[in-house]
């Protein structure tokens, strides 16, 4: 017969092992956890990491209560974005004429908020696990995915550190993104600790092991995969222009000849692209003045000038713009991919996913102050529409800069029928950070989930031309001019990811809603 006062005493002693006050050996784990995943991303660049780098702060959240879990999740937060994205502070500070005061605390208020994330999955976490102690590290990966979809969505959406950008290397894991996506990734990598957590807790070997085989078999996978890739016929040459031109310059205060001699820096390298064969060539974004809705001054030279050269050579040039419609009364200015042909017919690809604060002001009644002190805000007008651009007889997309770190967007262009992609970008704001590196590094999962070639074109850098299986063909130097070149196969098949979408992040956000749910009604009873 069992003791019912001994029965009693065990599980109090059980909720007082739950509920124990933080501890200065959880608070060293919480933040060792948001530190080792913040140097698995670019370019601290040591990606093992991240396989391991959730371990602490799962082990501690599992003994808390959800206040503490909190705490401890957004003390993980906190120190993984104060690492991760340590560059932001510099840009409105140097380009926005905002002091380093206000700029400081513009960079720590994201860094709050961003790290809420991490705060909500530990709360969750601890939640279920308080009531569901038993399957709670099965619902973990589909809670961290969750999390991570979500942040890719709330208030326009921020999606720059996902876990599974962190494997943009290793190869054979990342063809899984063509199924699932990056989140795929992420959660695989998720589940890999918190089976270890599991089995640690459990003192059984089976669970770790067996998650172990399952993680082997997708780099095996992989590896069949890579084997039966087999390029096309049906390819072209391709060229993409790195001019490296400072994002210092105010285009409103250079003067006339310094603008000319911008321009005849890429015409030189467009006639080096030409010379190797190119027949498409790609410019950055915002290299050149560049404006062919505007019949005035040097934008209607300039535009002349591109005439004449792909007329003369026969070569598509795919440009980055800065495009004037006044057909409702009010001018409105579109951030565009413009892609000329021989016969010098356009087509144009607005930019949609604009950057907050960078490219217009969101909330403009709490937020105009912020006009003021930066001139980088200049009120673009979104696009509307997934444009494709043409190319002899293939279809292509063109995510400008920032847009291509949104997996729906990208997998939109795919979807509508782009055989291949071509992405624009100035990164010249933020340096020899690690921003450039964490950016062109995310271009490589875009490439893998949609079985595409990515070429990307980079003012400062980096360039660089992407094949389908995330194998980086050729890419530049940061701050150097650079001409990349280098055959193009397009693809017509779409992957299940391309042709499906976020399932699993669907699926994490129903299942994880459920049981946060359940152990809130089992709560309350």
């Amino acid at each position: 017969m069992t003791n019912p006062i001994k029965n009693r005493k065990s599980l109090f002693l059980k909720k007082e092992k739950v509920q124990s006050k933080i501890k200065i050996p959880d608070i060293f784990l919480a933040l060792l956890s948001g530190v080792l995943t913040a140097l698995a991303f670019p370019k601290f660049q040591f990606p093992f990491l991240a396989w391991i780098s959730l371990l602490p702060l799962l082990l501690v959240i599992v003994n808390k209560n959800a206040k503490h879990s909190f705490l401890l999740g957004l003390l993980a937060g906190i120190s993984f974005y104060l690492i991760l994205i340590y560059w932001i502070p510099s840009v409105p500070s140097h380009y926005g004429n905002l002091s380093w005061g206000l700029s400081l605390l513009i960079y720590l208020l994201f860094v709050l908020y961003l790290a809420l994330f991490w705060a909500f999955f530990s709360l969750v976490t601890a939640l279920i696990n308080q009531r569901f102690p038993k399957i709670v590290f099965a619902v973990i990966p589909f809670l961290w995915v969750s999390f991570e979809y979500l942040l890719a969505h709330l208030l326009t959406g921020f999606p720059w550190g996902l876990l599974g950008n962190t494997q943009f290397k290793n190869i054979y894991f990342i063809q899984l993104a063509s199924l699932v996506g990056v989140y795929g990734l992420s959660f695989v990598m998720v589940f890999f600790q918190s089976m270890f957590v599991y089995s640690f807790k459990q003192k059984k070997v089976l669970p770790f092991l067996t998650t172990l085989l399952i993680v082997g078999l997708i780099h095996g996978g992989g590896n069949l995969w890579l084997k039966k890739s087999s390029p096309s016929s049906e390819s072209f040459t391709a060229s993409v222009i790195q001019g490296n031109v400072s994002s210092d310059i105010y285009w409103h205060k250079i003067p006339e000849t310094k603008k000319k001699k911008l321009f005849s820096r890429h015409l030189i390298l467009n006639h080096k692209a030409q010379q190797n064969g190119a027949q498409l060539i790609i410019w950055p974004e915002f290299s050149v003045p560049l404006c062919f809705s505007c019949s005035y001054g040097l934008y209607l030279e300039f535009k002349e000038k591109l005439f004449q050269f792909v007329e003369k050579t026969g070569c598509t040039l795919l440009l980055g713009t800065n495009e004037i419609n006044s057909t409702s009364g009010e001018p409105r200015y579109f951030n565009t991919a413009l892609c000329l042909h021989p016969d010098l017919t356009m087509s144009q690809y607005h930019k949609m996913h604009l950057v907050p604060f960078g490219e217009y002001t969101p909330l403009k009644k709490i937020f105009s102050f912020i006009q003021e002190f930066t001139h980088a805000i200049g009120e673009i007008t979104p696009g509307k529409k997934h444009i494709l651009h043409q190319f002899q007889e293939f279809k292509f997309g063109s995510p400008i800069c920032y847009e291509i770190i949104f997996p729906d967007l990208v997998r939109k262009f795919a979807q509508k029928g782009a055989q291949f992609l071509v992405t624009i970008t100035n990164d010249g704001w933020y340096g020899k950070s690690s921003a450039p590196y964490q950016h062109f590094s995310i271009a490589v999962l875009r490439a893998v989930e949609n079985r595409r070639y990515i070429l990307r074109a980079a003012t400062t850098g980096i360039s660089g031309i992407i094949d389908p299986y995330g194998r980086i063909l050729t890419r530049s130097h940061l701050l150097t001019p650079a001409v990349l070149t280098h055959k193009i196969t397009p693809v017509e098949t779409q992957t299940f990811y391309t042709r499906h979408g976020n399932l699993l992040p669907l699926v994490s956000l129903t299942l994880g809603g459920l049981f946060f749910i359940l152990s809130m009604v089992r709560r309350k009873k």
